[in-house]
């Protein structure tokens, strides 16, 4: 799984610009699996809209990324979005089953970590204080074969849609965290749908005064399943549960030769507030 870690700067343009850059260019490299449809720099909002052709490299899988801010209220953030299509005729917003969750950044020094492979994308970011912000769009791991799934998408960013949300601000969670309105999945009948994630969702095992903890010095990491109910529905690809007991974030571990780095929830520091990505095997 390809990965990029480093920081971008307003040494050139405003960084939350820079950093769209940054995915663009790191994520069509030759033999990445995603080609750019549609790449502005121009205008105040910069859009980015990709293919994937997915693992088999036959299929076609569409996310995108964009830029919006106000300088007055000082804040400056990534939109993250899932689509079921393409119409170079139709702005960003009103792609194909266009779905969208902003991610707080800044037009300053962001820290980034990026993996991703012909399937997805996902990233965390290091902003201000600092605080840590996540994304992910693009395909899961789905518990189904390609002809009764064919199109297991989800757009997980920080915010439920684009509101102006400064990265200062303590309500917003990371995704992965539960049910939250941030975290969309495409159902088997082509509804976006607020699934659960577990382990978070599950207090009895995973909750403040009950978590899991190392194993002298081991930690174990359990995959994020979506679900509703009864019914579940796959994992996501590179993204797993870790414990904060005794961790801290940006923390690095190699598990079976595969490394994986700890980010936290936002501000919090709780037994839960943390998962893990992978990077690359």
């Amino acid at each position: 799984m390809p990965h990029a870690i480093g920081f971008v700067d307003n040494a050139i343009e405003l960084a939350h610009y820079a950093m769209l850059r940054k995915i663009k260019d790191e994520v069509t490299a030759l033999g990445m699996g995603w080609t750019v449809l549609r790449y502005i720099d121009t205008a105040d909002n910069h859009e980015l809209i990709l293919q994937g052709e997915g693992l088999t490299g036959l299929e076609r899988i569409y996310v995108g990324f964009r830029t919006y801010q106000d300088a007055a209220a000082d804040y400056y953030n990534l939109a993250a979005a899932t689509f079921t299509g393409y119409n170079a005729a139709e702005s960003f917003d009103n792609q194909p089953g266009a779905i969208l969750s902003g991610v707080p950044a800044h037009n300053q020094r962001l820290d980034y970590w990026l993996s991703w492979n012909a399937q997805h994308i996902k990233f965390a970011l290091k902003v201000g204080t600092p605080v840590y912000e996540s994304a992910y769009v693009g395909k899961f791991l789905p518990y189904a074969r390609p002809s009764q799934f064919p199109y297991p998408v989800v757009c997980c960013g920080m915010l439920n849609g684009t509101p102006a949300t400064r990265f200062s601000d303590t309500s917003h969670s990371m995704p992965y965290k539960g049910n939250r309105a941030n975290m969309r999945m495409r159902d088997l009948m082509g509804v976006w749908i607020q699934p659960f994630c577990w382990p978070y969702a599950s207090t009895s095992y995973f909750g403040t005064t009950n978590s899991q903890r190392d194993v002298v010095g081991t930690y174990h990491i359990y995959p994020v399943e979506l679900y509703i109910t009864n019914n579940v529905f796959g994992s996501l690809d590179g993204i797993y549960y870790i414990t904060g007991f005794d961790n801290t974030v940006e923390n690095t571990l190699t598990i079976n030769g595969v490394n994986y780095v700890v980010i936290q929830d936002v501000y919090r520091t709780g037994f839960p507030d943390y998962y893990a990505m992978r990077l690359d095997a």
